[in-house]
């Protein structure tokens, strides 16, 4: 591998970094929760607005809570650590009305630029976990359940939980598991603008995934399993609930 690519440490644990799901139960020390927190905040932000505010789940009960309403995963409950990144509007609009401002209602433009705060700045509590020998795994189904994680969470509008992510000590099995193969890179770089494959080329690109089906078994089994899937339509359900807290006037 090192011949193949310039590395350093960085690099390495990027490599090296897998989602885990099955956790030891030991405690994760309250310095190393606070330096992966603090690693979260150092993320790079619009305007260094930190858009974002990130919700510790320490109540077991919240856990188990979230372990059901996030697709019936029991390995939630089990985590050390979860963390919920919320991409919020507002805190800022709540701070121009302090100061006196006519702060507009916040919209789309705003609640996508909150996201990419709070991914980026969950992307780096991952990084910081993976270099202390944590695991960490990404649940978008937090973005699911748009009336139960409000009522939950105490969420006001305008506040929209982008990502979680649970944290802990990974189990030996977890760690002697193979990290999923990713898309050659001649697929998802694309120069200059977006290139629109054709059959064949998805068809390469799909190649190193399918094992012994075809392409055909592969793909209409994914796309049952995922994106037809009764939780990713609660997704797309409860997302456009969230949007519509951007269109219409509720202060």
């Amino acid at each position: 591998m090192r011949g193949e690519r310039e590395v350093n440490e960085i690099i390495e644990s990027l490599h090296a970094r897998k989602s885990v799901r099955a956790f030891t139960g030991a405690a994760v020390p309250p310095e190393l929760k606070r330096a992966i927190l603090e690693a979260a905040a150092q993320a790079p932000s619009a305007g260094c607005q930190q858009l974002y505010t990130i919700l510790d789940i320490t109540d077991q009960a919240l856990k188990d809570r979230l372990a059901e309403t996030c697709d019936h995963q029991p390995f939630i409950a089990g985590a050390e650590m979860v963390l919920i990144f919320c991409a919020d509007c507002r805190r800022w609009f709540d701070a121009y009305v302090e100061a006196g401002c006519t702060p507009r209602r916040p919209g789309a433009g705003d609640l996508l630029l909150a996201v990419d705060d709070a991914v980026i700045a969950a992307q780096n509590a991952v990084t910081a976990a993976e270099s202390l020998g944590l695991g960490s795994c990404y649940i978008g189904d937090i973005m699911e359940q748009y009336e139960e994680h409000r009522r939950l969470l105490n969420l006001p509008d305008w506040v929209f939980p982008a990502a979680m992510l649970v944290i802990g000590w990974p189990t030996q099995q977890q760690k002697d598991r193979k990290k999923p193969e990713r898309f050659d890179m001649r697929h998802i770089v694309h120069e200059n603008g977006y290139r629109r494959g054709d059959g064949a080329e998805l068809r390469e690109m799909f190649a190193g995934r399918t094992g012994a089906r075809s392409f055909e078994d592969y793909l209409k089994a994914f796309c049952a399993r995922k994106y037809n899937s009764d939780f990713s339509r609660e997704m797309t359900r409860s997302v456009e609930a969230y949007l519509r807290d951007f269109e219409e006037e509720s202060i």
